[in-house]
């Protein structure tokens, strides 16, 4: 990937938006079940788990899990 102006402002916006207490993969991927069964439920994942919220709107590859996990889910007669 070559660099230019773009994607360096993007590295450094990323860079600026971290802050201390930021999930990392490891730890959403851990947790996620829990905010799709609260979403399933009708509950308020984004308020009870705002960390993993945040790291799923920062990261593609989470997010895709997280899609997946949820469609799963949504097919379990528990959800219905």
């Amino acid at each position: 990937m070559k660099l230019n102006k773009q994607i360096i402002k993007k590295l450094i916006g990323s860079v600026k938006a971290t802050h201390e207490d930021e999930l990392g993969c490891g730890e959403c991927f851990d947790e996620i079940h829990e905010f799709a069964e609260m979403e399933l439920l009708g509950k308020s994942p984004e308020k009870a788990m705002p960390l993993v919220k945040e790291h799923l709107e920062k990261c593609g590859e989470c997010r895709e899990e997280y899609k997946a996990l949820l469609k799963a889910m949504e097919n379990l007669e528990v959800y219905q």
